[in-house]
C-alpha cells in the first residue's frame, strides 16, 4: 500500500519539468545537477567558526532540513507548472523558519527564488512579484534578527543576477522550440504538396490504361458487324480494365488524403507542447471521405490554436470515433474555461461544420476546462471499389460507377 501511494505521489504531471525532459529525450535526472549548489550548506560554516560554525545546532538543523529540501526539490520538478510555485515557497519558508539559528539555510532561499523560474513563465509579472516579495521578507527578517548589513545587500543582488540569467535562458529555449515548430510546419506543408503532386501524377499515369481501353473499344467496333460475340468480349474486357483502374486510383487517392488529419494532429501536438500543454489522441479512422476529413482537420486546427492561446491548460485530448451514421470529433482541455459566447474562431468552426451537414456543441464551465464536440453524418451506403472487380454477366447492362460515395 505504501509503495503504491509513494509511486502515485512521485508520478510526473503532464506539464511538469520532468515530463518535458522525457518528451525531449533527456534523462529525468538531468536537472538534479543543480543540487550541486547545495554544497554551500556544508561550506558556509567554514566562514564563521564562532557562534554559527560546525556546532551541534548546525548538525541538527542540517539533518532535519536537508532531506525536506530534497523532497521539495523533487516535487517541484514533478508537479504541474501551475502549482510548482508552492514548493518553491516551501523552500523559502524552510529558510525563514531557521534563519535565526541556521545561516546555511540561506541556500534554501536562493533555491526558492531561482526555482520559481521553473513555474509557468507565461505570467512573468506574477513571477517577478513573487521574487521581489521573497527578497523583501528576507531583508526584513535578516535585519530584525541582526544579520550583517553586507548580507542584506549581497543576497538580493545574487538572487537577482541568477534569476535573470535563468529566465533569459528559458526564454531562449522557448524561442528555439517555436523555431523548431515552424520548421516542422514547413516540412508538413511540403509533404502535403508532395501528396497532392502524387495524386496528380496518378491520373497522368492512367494514360497507358486509357490507351488500352481505347484500343479495346476500337477493336470491338470493327468486330461488331462481323463477330458480335467477339465484340462483346472486347467490350467486357475494356470494362474490367476501366473498373480495375478506377478502383486503384480511388484507393491510392484515399490513402494519400487520409494522412491529412494525421498530419494535423502531429502539428497540433507540436504547437501545444511548445505551449507546455500535453496532447493525447487515439487511433484515426482510415476510411473518411475527403471533404469530411478536410473539414475536421480545419476544425481541429482552429480548436488547438484556441487552446494554445486562451485556455491556460496543461492537458488536452482529441477523440475521433465512429457513431451510428456519422463520425464524432471531441476536443477537450483542462483549462480555465468560462467562455460564454462565440468568438470569430468558434463561429467559423460552426459554419464549417454546418456546411458538412453536422452539428457542433461547445461547453466551457468556469474552472472546469472546455469541451468541443463535432458530429458529422456519413453516407449510409458507400460504394467501395474492389481491387478485384467482378465482370458483369453476359448480356447484362453495365451500371455507371459514381465518382463519389452516394447514399
Amino acid at each position: 500500500m505504501i509503495p503504491a501511494f509513494a509511486a502515485r505521489w512521485f508520478l510526473p504531471a503532464p506539464d511538469s519539468a520532468v515530463a518535458d525532459d522525457l518528451r525531449r529525450g533527456k534523462s529525468p535526472w538531468a536537472d538534479s545537477v543543480h543540487l550541486l549548489w547545495s554544497l554551500w550548506i556544508f561550506i558556509t560554516p567554514l566562514f564563521d567558526r564562532g557562534l554559527h560554525g560546525y556546532t551541534l545546532t548546525w548538525l541538527l538543523c542540517t539533518l532535519g532540513s536537508y532531506p525536506l529540501f530534497l523532497l521539495l526539490f523533487a516535487k517541484l520538478q514533478l508537479a504541474s507548472r501551475r502549482t510548482a510555485y508552492l514548493y518553491a515557497w516551501g523552500m523559502a519558508a524552510l529558510c525563514f523558519g531557521l534563519l535565526r539559528w541556521y545561516p546555511s539555510g540561506l541556500s534554501y532561499f536562493v533555491y526558492a527564488c531561482v526555482m520559481l523560474s521553473h513555474c509557468d513563465l507565461r505570467h512573468f509579472r506574477s513571477y517577478a512579484i513573487q521574487v521581489v516579495l521573497l527578497n523583501a521578507i528576507y531583508v526584513t527578517l535578516a535585519w530584525w534578527i541582526g544579520y550583517p548589513q553586507a548580507l542584506l545587500v549581497i543576497m538580493p543582488v545574487t538572487v537577482f543576477v541568477i534569476c535573470t540569467i535563468v529566465t533569459v535562458e528559458q526564454i531562449h529555449q522557448e524561442k528555439d522550440a517555436a523555431l523548431r515548430l515552424s520548421h516542422d510546419e514547413v516540412r508538413r506543408l511540403a509533404a502535403t504538396a508532395e501528396r497532392e503532386r502524387i495524386g496528380r501524377d496518378l491520373h497522368d499515369l492512367l494514360g497507358h490504361t486509357l490507351s488500352l481501353i481505347t484500343l479495346k473499344l476500337e477493336l470491338s467496333r470493327k468486330l461488331f458487324d462481323r463477330d458480335v460475340a467477339a465484340a462483346r468480349r472486347e467490350v467486357e474486357e475494356a470494362e474490367k480494365v476501366a473498373r480495375h483502374a478506377l478502383a486503384e486510383v480511388r484507393c491510392a487517392v484515399t490513402g494519400i488524403r487520409a494522412t491529412d488529419l494525421a498530419a494535423e494532429l502531429a502539428s497540433a501536438r507540436l504547437l501545444l507542447e511548445s505551449s507546455r500543454v500535453h496532447l493525447d489522441y487515439g487511433e484515426l479512422p482510415a476510411d473518411l471521405p475527403g471533404d469530411v476529413e478536410r473539414g475536421l482537420s480545419l476544425v481541429l486546427r482552429e480548436a488547438v490554436t484556441n487552446i494554445a492561446r486562451h485556455a491556460d491548460a496543461s492537458q488536452a485530448r482529441v477523440e475521433l470515433t465512429h457513431q451510428r451514421g456519422g463520425i464524432s470529433l471531441q476536443i477537450s482541455d483542462n483549462g480555465r474555461g468560462g467562455i460564454e459566447r462565440d468568438g470569430n474562431g468558434l463561429s467559423g468552426m460552426r459554419e464549417r461544420v454546418r456546411a458538412l451537414g453536422g452539428t457542433l456543441t461547445f461547453e466551457s464551465p468556469r474552472g472546469q476546462g472546455s469541451r468541443l464536440r463535432v458530429t458529422v453524418p456519413l453516407p449510409v451506403v458507400r460504394l467501395v471499389a474492389s481491387s478485384r472487380p467482378v465482370p458483369p454477366t453476359a448480356g447484362a447492362r453495365a451500371q455507371p460507377v459514381p465518382d463519389r460515395p452516394v447514399a
